[in-house]
């Protein structure tokens, strides 16, 4: 979350009396972020929309019902940019002129001027590369016979992917680690530490150094960009996009590789399914984003006026969440959804998002996936949790649905 959604969510909305609706406190319960889904369901089964309070928000919508969250996904009454509330102006920083945080036509600008770095065929033609580096991690790995799969695996293949694509050099990738970490699943320390403003000074002198001193990768690309009028990015805008293709460019896959890894061990009937006709495994990562995928939900959106959803209405100039994960268990769209079944192919899941914000990296992150659930099953057999390595442990918030560590052995 960027400085000033954060500042957002730390308010309490509009006035008191515009809403009535009893106010569910997720704090109050401790096993939520190991398993949110049986609380999810209890949830739709009252309503598709609830006021709730979490760690970091006094007051905020969640929707929770796939057809009320697909819609809002797609929906322009539900805007992207905060600054639109006329609120924390002062809170903007470079960061924020990210495609996240922003709506049409400033958005889709950003997103054409970018999007043709990420087609078919040049995701395609990454292929060789994401294979060479899946080979190389588990080369280090396999002869230790156990490993962390989070450090040794799913978080260094898309950010060595994802890094070299844009340009970034190798010493910088453990400070980027750490910066990304903070912003995306901060802990009360590195939310103190201001991980915004540290990421957003070292993107601008990244893009500084890329100025001087351009490469054949994605960034010196986007600085040399213009769109059909000419116009070229801004400072600010370099910035907001760097921010998003690094940041989101590895989080999501990070946490789509650890928790179809997860889920496969906890279904041994899916995974010997798996192991017996590989062919079945495009059709696994699209039931692995729909059964607990990467992202549970998706970043704040703001009611440009008074919204009905369901039998509620939303007030303006309110701060709504879109719980994907959610969606994805929602009985109304998908049969026995808390069911992991790798050949249910899950047609219009939620798991990159829908709408004008879908995931511009969808196709990299589903390659990386394959390739590396693949490659991982082929060369360790005999797959299985760790216990001598410690429970996972959760990754803190309601963005991102992960694990810090995954323990497992061979």
């Amino acid at each position: 979350m960027t400085r000033g959604a954060a500042a957002y969510a730390e308010g309490t909305g509009p006035e008191e009396g515009l809403t009535t609706m009893a106010v569910l406190d997720l704090r109050d319960l401790p096993d939520f972020t190991a398993n949110p889904y049986p609380y999810y369901a209890k949830l739709r089964a009252e309503g598709p929309v609830h006021v709730v309070r979490t760690e970091q928000t006094e007051r905020i919508w969640l929707v929770v019902g796939y057809e009320e969250a697909r819609s809002i996904l797609a929906d322009q009454r539900f805007g992207k940019d905060w600054r639109t509330t006329g609120r924390w102006a002062a809170e903007a920083n470079p960061i924020s002129a990210n495609m996240l945080e922003l709506d049409a036509p400033h958005h889709t600008r950003l997103r054409r001027l970018v999007v043709r770095e990420f087609t078919a065929r040049r995701i395609e033609a990454l292929r060789p590369r994401v294979t060479e580096v899946t080979t190389e991690l588990l080369d280090a790995m396999v002869p230790a016979g156990s490993a962390d799969l989070v450090d040794a695996l799913a978080f260094p293949l898309p950010m060595t992917v994802i890094c070299e694509l844009l340009g970034v050099p190798d010493i910088d990738r453990d400070t980027f680690r750490t910066l990304s970490n903070g912003i995306v699943t901060p802990t009360p320390a590195q939310r103190e530490a201001d991980p915004v403003g540290a990421m957003s000074a070292y993107l601008v002198q990244l893009i500084e150094d890329k100025r001087s001193s351009p490469g054949d990768d994605l960034l010196s690309a986007l600085i040399r960009s213009r769109d059909e009028g000419g116009d070229g990015l801004s400072a600010d805008e370099l910035v907001g996009m760097a921010f998003v293709l690094l940041v989101a460019g590895h989080e999501t896959t990070v946490n789509l590789i650890s928790n179809g890894v997860r889920a496969l061990l906890d279904h041994p009937d899916q995974l010997a399914l798996l192991r017996a006709d590989p062919g079945l495994l495009d059709g696994a990562v699209e039931e692995m984003l729909r059964y607990d995928g990467p992202v549970e939900t998706a970043t704040f959106r703001f009611t440009r006026e008074a919204v009905p959803v369901g039998s509620t209405v939303i007030p303006a100039d309110e701060a709504v969440l879109v719980a994907l994960a959610s969606g994805g268990r929602d009985p109304e769209r998908f049969e026995d959804p808390d069911t992991f079944d790798i050949r249910r192919a899950p047609q219009g899941h939620l798991g990159f998002g829908h709408g004008a914000h879908y995931c511009l990296g969808a196709p990299l992150a589903r390659m990386e996936a394959r390739i590396a659930i693949g490659a991982l099953l082929e060369r360790c057999p005999d797959l299985a949790r760790d216990p001598a390595g410690g429970e996972p442990e959760w990754l803190p918030g309601l963005l991102m649905r992960g694990v810090r560590r995954l323990p497992v052995r061979w």
